[in-house]
């Protein structure tokens, strides 16, 4: 068993790490392979390409690392759905996009790995928060 020296959390475009910020300054720190990883990460993550992956690094202590991809935040995703470029500045009171139930729906299943919850009806209630938190509100 390797033991663990560090465990590095990034939001890297999928397919298009390069070995500037943030990447580099991170990985050089633990002194790991950097090119390595983003040739891994962007091999990986090629077929979601325009998504921000978020991406957990396990360095160990012989400078050897594995990483997970996750979903793409919650955020990144009610904005792709309801097509608008970035959240409402003032959350609740400026409605900046519409996104329609079932696309909620879809959001839940896909970000259902990475939530708390098992059911479907509880994670789309907790992205529902997140929208309305954004300024988009969700129509039937």
């Amino acid at each position: 068993m390797k033991k663990v020296m560090a465990l590095v959390k990034l939001q890297l475009p999928a397919g298009q790490a390069t070995p500037a910020p943030p990447v580099g300054p991170v990985l050089g720190q633990h002194g790991i392979n950097m090119m390595e990883f983003i040739k891994a990460y962007n091999e990986k993550t090629a077929s979601m390409a325009g998504e921000i992956v978020p991406v957990e690094i396990t360095i160990f202590q012989d400078r050897s690392f594995t990483f997970i991809t996750k979903v793409s935040p919650a955020s990144a995703l009610v904005k792709q759905a309801a097509k608008i470029d970035k959240g409402s500045p003032t959350g609740r009171k400026e409605i900046v996009g519409r996104i329609t139930r079932a696309q909620l729906r879809a959001i839940a299943e896909r970000k259902l790995p990475d939530l708390n919850t098992d059911d479907v009806e509880m994670a789309m209630r907790t992205l529902q928060g997140t929208a309305r938190n954004m300024g988009v509100i969700v129509v039937d």
